[in-house]
């Protein structure tokens, strides 16, 4: 965004999101294999127009906010309170050295907001200082007293539903939060009601029907149906790989150092389980080898660990849109002996990959003391990747 004001988002994620059920803070949850607060982040630290994200999160959370949306460019999260109000106010006292002139104020939860979206709540603060999106409110709406009976039917055409990002001048915001804090207000449910409260007139810009907030358990389950049936495209690859034995005292296996009388004679750190994991998942892709990624005539790969290769490959996947659905492999040698190792090996994989351990298979055989395996010669490992993709991704209709 050409000559944009200076443009700062806040993310706020400090919540536990108790109506979502069991499982955790919902904003850490996956939908379609991708934390919900992810999805929400990223439109926001890719936009150009936004020059800083500040995400607000539970000290308590600080791994899984780490793990969640690892790769993302942000600043450092800072502690939440223990209200909404309390934690944006964290938020926009972390960004005053920055001194945005705009400030996006975002809800976690709202894990579909779109990049036009985004754009549109910039342009209405320029113009306005004080505006959130909002969408009609299709249904009628009735008012209800303290027993259920119908009080009033509203006008549903003045009526609008608000959603975030709602977007401020940061000073005045600012300013707003600071007073609502001294006057001992913590009552309000959004910063749009501060704004009123401390005398702004907040203007209104249209939202995104999509835009929901994920709330209640059958959120979750409506939408992990809809993005998976989006990702209708599946891909299936397989991998191969071999090394053989020279000096050392350990080998490298499916991401886990493992005691051997030998090392293996590799230009990385050898490790055929990810090497044929790697080539599987790229060939699902149709996205060459792991010889054409990572050429062995480099020496910058020289002893690189294979974990690399691996979270590489996953990235492809992910920039496409997709998510790996299943990973399996099986280890071909006399020893060392895998079926001690294999849940070690199922969970390191699914550490590096981010796919649940119960779709990472791991499988051992010999080859009967044939060949250079039954010789003790060296290891060989296959592989297969099933990965989705959305349909169209390739110019193909779903």
């Amino acid at each position: 965004m050409p000559n944009s004001p200076r443009t700062a988002a806040i993310i706020v994620a400090a919540g536990r999101g108790l109506r979502a059920g069991a499982g955790g803070p919902k904003q850490y949850r996956t939908l379609a294999g991708r934390p919900v607060i992810a999805r929400a982040m990223e439109p926001f630290c890719a936009h150009p127009g936004i020059l800083a994200v500040q995400p607000v999160t539970n000290p308590d959370d600080t791994e899984m906010f780490n793990s969640a949306v690892a790769g993302l460019n942000f600043r450092p999260a800072v502690g939440g309170g223990a209200t909404r109000q309390a934690s944006v106010r964290a938020g926009l006292e972390a960004l005053a050295e920055l001194k945005p002139e705009i400030v996006l104020i975002h809800d976690a939860a709202r894990c579909f907001v779109t990049p036009d979206l985004i754009s549109r709540a910039i342009t209405a603060a320029s113009a306005t200082g004080a505006a959130l999106p909002v969408v009609a409110v299709t249904d009628t709406i009735k008012q209800v007293d303290a027993n259920g009976a119908v009080d009033a039917t509203p006008d549903r055409a003045a009526l609008r539903i608000a959603q975030t990002p709602q977007a401020f001048r940061f000073d005045v915001i600012l300013d707003a939060h600071r007073r609502a804090a001294r006057d001992g207000r913590d009552d309000f449910t959004d910063d749009a009601a501060i704004a009123e409260w401390a005398g702004l007139t907040v203007s209104t810009f249209e939202g995104d029907a999509n835009n929901m907030k994920m709330t209640t358990p059958e959120d979750f389950a409506r939408e992990e149906s809809r993005l998976m049936a989006a990702l209708g495209d599946i891909r299936t690859g397989t991998g191969y790989d071999v090394h053989a034995f020279g000096e050392g005292d350990h080998v490298w296996l499916c991401g886990l150092k493992v005691p051997h009388t030998r090392g293996f004679l590799a230009h990385s750190d050898g490790d055929v389980g990810l090497h044929a994991l790697v080539d599987a998942i790229l060939g699902a892709l149709a996205d060459g080898d792991i010889g054409s990624h990572f050429p062995p005539t480099d020496p910058q790969w020289k002893g690189a660990a294979s974990d690399k290769f691996l979270k590489y490959a996953i990235d492809r996947v992910t920039a496409r849109g997709g998510r790996v659905a299943n990973l399996e492999v099986t280890m071909i040698c006399e020893r060392p002996k895998i079926g001690p190792l294999r849940d070690a090996m199922r969970q390191r994989i699914a550490e590096i990959t981010g796919v649940p351990v119960s779709r990472v298979a791991v499988k051992a055989t010999t080859s009967e003391k044939l060949g250079f395996t039954g010789r003790e010669e060296g290891i060989a490992a296959t592989a297969s990747a099933t990965i989705r993709l959305p349909w169209g991704a390739d110019g193909l209709a779903g």
